[in-house]
């Protein structure tokens, strides 16, 4: 289970990080619904280096706000690999002073399709240039039922999820820093 310790200190760790390579990161959050920003914003001095958040939890807002096709959100959805990766775009061309972007969506139940119920996918972006297209990798998380998540508590579970999904966008956002020094 991931509480807030686990976040805090997942998110202490990305803020070293970004600060020792100098780094400004945008994100944009849909099924987390800014719980990412949230923790990483705690942490003293981070404005220098966290650009801000996007709440894209509707369709139409990763639409209008982050410029993510249409086309994509019908066809394959907005749980995509696609879809993560045009949110990261998104954020990052609407953000010209950020060089890496991360965002996730998702679908955390209750009342989700059977095939998407816990499903997440995170992206990572990093721009090596101003006029150059970023570069980005998608991750996909599937979030099981932890135990003590009685379905009758839909929303336990959908907390709990949500603390997942955000402790492996952390995580996912290291790794990015990471691969790019």
């Amino acid at each position: 289970m991931v509480d807030d310790r686990k976040l805090t200190a997942l998110a202490k760790q990305v803020a070293k990080r970004l600060k020792a390579d100098d780094c400004r990161i945008v994100l944009a959050e849909s099924c987390t619904g800014g719980l990412v920003s949230a923790v990483l914003t705690r942490i003293p001095g981070i404005s220098q280096y966290h650009c801000g958040s996007a709440v894209v939890y509707q369709v139409e807002t990763k639409a209008s706000w982050l410029g993510v096709p249409r086309s994509l959100l019908k066809n394959p959805g907005p749980v995509s690999p696609e879809v993560a990766g045009e949110m990261a775009i998104g954020a990052l061309r609407k953000t010209p002073q950020a060089n890496v972007a991360a965002a996730v969506t998702g679908h955390l139940g209750p009342g989700a399709p059977p095939t998407q119920d816990g499903l997440v996918y995170l992206a990572f972006a990093w721009r090596p240039g101003k006029s150059r297209r970023p570069t980005v990798t998608v991750d996909k998380v599937e979030l099981a039922n932890e135990r003590g998540d009685a379905l009758k508590d839909p929303q336990r579970r959908r907390l709990r999820r949500q603390r997942s999904a955000s402790a492996h966008l952390l995580s996912w956002i290291l790794k990015g820093l990471t691969s790019h020094e």
